[in-house]
């Protein structure tokens, strides 16, 4: 049997749209000889639908739409995701199914079982879990098809086991000779390696082939890798996906592969890329035109406008400069320098007429007193005033520039510096925006990002003389404590054990509580990391602090 596994693109709600995906992915199976092809999670209305699933129009509309690619399906059969409502009077309104086509008609469907409620997902809320999942007969071969989260059971592999049943288990001694897992399995930072794990563990512990398909592109804050894979009966990878962008994998369970499978990309090429595609698809998926940022001659804004012409192009990419009276010669020499480098246009916007009419209308309120970081984010504010009227005049998405351990501990300015439609770099910790910027000069083989911006201390610019470092611990440090406390979940106590300084520590940490209310209010960010300051994260900002970090 020849299977193709296609990662396709899917827009959220573009149900017409995707079912045109698949029929072209059709077209192009039957003139390959494919007998059955493969697609990802909810195909239909792609993933995350979020609360479109509470609507019963959108459901209604999911299924009419494969009821008609069922009709169309002459040629190759196909696996194909879809919300599938539930006529029972209790429980969700939907199941996250997948249906069989072929032969002009829908022969079978197969309900998820697990039903992830953790980070980025909340399935729960939508989906009614399935108690089993049959055996699925098609040409003499017993396929064992599953969704996602079902092959994420094995307490061997994961640190928190959240499920006491293995659904490719009950498959396989069920007598499935072949298991397809299709999913919507966004990516983080090492998530590939856990992937990987996971598939070559089932595969190999059943002694049965392995079938992957993973959407790929980016929906929101989500970015969906691919890298679909058939891992062999012994283990082995025998195909892999590309990452990061659409491809189709085609298994002849008669002729397994010869050539070795292609290497995944690692950091930092495989966080410049998923970067990418999720901006790319942003932009896309909203309808922009172009973009917008301020270039302020920092690491931070240049790596967002090297990004930002990968998945654009320069023509689409605006870049401005808006010099104070704190602004250093190199610092508005180095953005017109990165404009120059990438291409795009560039623009110069003295906001020191500006700031100086804010002082002065402010002065009478604040007589008698010394200035102090007010007249710092007015400097932030009027940047920010001037880069949304861009935005507004233009039609033109704002990119905000901060990374994530500025958000963290809230070294950035509401309604300033955190004015924008999309957070491009708010998952980055700052040391690896510096891993993602060398990696862009080496890409290019020539100096995309000047050396001056990536060689000098990081600065606000918003006082003579200042540096990131006034404020806060060193970026190595301040990103550690950030991982262990965000990521690992250590306690103050087992930071300050593994090492670091305890008021170094305990000040991070309060900051971090202390921004919460900041964080509420930011722009949509990239997830790349395994917690980000987004979707997942579900923190009260009216919440006593802990006692140690008062």
């Amino acid at each position: 049997m020849r299977i193709a596994l296609f990662q396709i693109n899917p827009t959220v709600n573009d149900i017409a749209g995707n079912c045109e995906l698949v029929r072209q992915c059709l077209r192009n199976a039957e003139r390959q000889n494919i007998d059955l092809a493969v697609f990802p999670e909810q195909t239909i209305l792609g993933y995350p639908a979020g609360d479109l699933l509470l609507r019963p129009d959108v459901i209604r509309a999911n299924v009419a739409a494969l009821t008609t690619l069922a009709q169309q399906t002459k040629g190759p059969a196909a696996i194909v995701g879809f919300a599938q409502p539930n006529d029972s009077p209790t429980g969700r309104p939907a199941y996250n199914a997948a249906a069989l086509l072929a032969d002009g008609r829908v022969h079978h469907v197969i309900r998820k079982r697990l039903l992830p409620t953790y980070d980025v997902f909340d399935e729960s809320r939508y989906f009614e879990p399935a108690d089993a999942q049959p055996i699925v007969e098609f040409r003499g071969t017993r396929l064992g098809i599953t969704i996602c989260e079902d092959m994420w059971s094995r307490e061997e592999l994961l640190a928190r086991p959240l499920y006491d049943v293995d659904p490719l288990a009950d498959l396989a001694a069920a007598g499935a000779e072949l298991l397809i897992n299709i999913s919507a399995s966004p990516y983080f930072l090492g998530k590939q390696d856990i992937r990987r794990a996971l598939l070559t563990d089932h595969a190999g512990r059943h002694r049965r082939p392995l079938l992957f398909v993973n959407q790929v592109g980016a929906n929101d804050e989500l970015i969906f890798d691919g890298a679909s894979a058939v891992v062999g009966a012994d283990g082995r990878v025998l195909l892999q996906g590309r990452a990061f962008e659409e491809d189709c994998l085609i298994f002849d369970t008669a002729a397994p592969p010869r050539d070795p499978p292609i290497e995944l990309p690692r950091r930092p090429q495989i966080l410049h890329d998923a970067l990418v595609l999720g901006l790319r698809d942003y932009v896309r998926k909203c309808n922009f035109r172009s973009v917008v940022l301020g270039l302020s001659g920092g690491i931070d804004s240049a790596v967002v406008a090297a990004l930002a012409v990968a998945a654009l192009g320069p023509d689409r990419v605006h870049g401005v400069a808006m010099p104070s009276r704190f602004s250093s010669d190199h610092s508005l020499a180095d953005a017109r320098a990165l404009a120059a480098n990438l291409g795009i246009r560039f623009s110069t916007i003295p906001i020191d007429p500006i700031h100086r009419a804010f002082e002065t209308q402010l002065a009478p309120e604040f007589a008698g007193r010394a200035p102090d970081v007010t007249e710092e984010n007015i400097q932030a504010r009027v940047r920010g005033a001037l880069l949304m009227s861009l935005s507004n005049k233009f039609g033109s998405l704002l990119l905000t520039t901060g990374n994530k351990s500025e958000l963290a501990v809230g070294y950035c300015t509401l309604y300033g510096d955190m004015c924008g439609g999309l957070a491009v770099i708010s998952d980055v910790p700052k040391t690896l925006v510096y891993d993602v910027a060398r990696y862009i000069n080496t890409r290019s083989a020539r100096e995309l990002i000047p050396q001056n911006t990536i060689d000098k201390a990081p600065s606000a610019e918003l006082r003579p003389n200042q540096t990131d470092q006034d404020t806060l611990p060193p970026y190595p440090i301040l990103d550690e404590i950030i991982e262990r406390y965000e990521v690992r979940s250590q306690s103050a106590d087992e930071i300050i054990a593994a090492g670091f300084d305890p008021t170094v520590v305990r000040d991070t940490l309060r900051r971090i509580h202390l921004n919460e209310y900041k964080r509420r209010q930011a722009a949509p960010g990239l997830k790349v990391t395994p917690r980000a300051f987004g979707l997942g994260r579900r923190m009260p900002i009216a919440a006593k602090l802990s006692t140690n970090l008062t």
